[in-house]
């Protein structure tokens, strides 16, 4: 079974750090895969995207132009990567940064405020990335919380250890996050 996941923001998001902790997670689950991280000239502001291929047998490809999950963190991204999504895939949208609108029928669709959500449940906007992989470990049952904690821990640099509690935090709050009324 192979799957492919696209992350994709602005710089400064944290799209990277979370695309690292998902390809994280996937090693931890003793699955093969790879993580390409792709982004403009500019840093902060430009457009910036990774994509996670996960298998249990070798990955077929490295960077794909079609997914089964995409997480888009804002309008730009939205609206580049919308026609990514495979058919019966699966497009989560922070609906805080990018318009509620669906585009084709063929795909589903999670609007979710992560921003708002990150600012009003963690009093950080900087956590939103990791909010949206707890999303995501819901909406695709493939990824384990608990996995991703242990992601976190191996991802995230010495010098920011202390900052792991809140980012767990973030995942549990993007888990338990009600689907039901999106």
């Amino acid at each position: 079974m192979e799957k492919d996941f696209i992350i994709a923001g602005f710089g400064g998001q944290g799209v990277l750090l979370a695309g690292e902790v998902l390809a994280n997670t996937f090693m931890i689950d003793d699955k093969n895969v790879t993580w390409y991280p792709s982004y403009g000239a500019e840093m902060r502001g430009g457009t910036v995207n990774c994509t996670v291929v996960m298998s249990d047998e070798d990955v077929s490809a490295v960077q794909k132009s079609k997914a089964e999950f995409i997480i888009v963190l804002n309008q730009a991204s939205f609206d580049k990567f919308t026609s990514w999504v495979k058919p019966g895939g699966t497009i989560i949208v922070n609906s805080s940064l990018a318009e509620v609108k669906k585009t084709r029928n063929d795909i589903n669709y999670v609007f979710v405020p992560i921003t708002q959500m990150a600012q009003e449940k963690l009093e950080n906007t900087r956590m939103s990335n990791i909010l949206a992989l707890g999303i995501l470990a819901k909406v695709s049952g493939l990824i384990f919380v608990e996995n991703l904690a242990k992601a976190l821990e191996n991802v995230i640099p010495p010098h920011r250890k202390n900052l792991i509690p809140k980012n767990i935090e973030a995942l549990k709050l993007g888990y338990e996050y009600d689907l039901l009324n999106v």
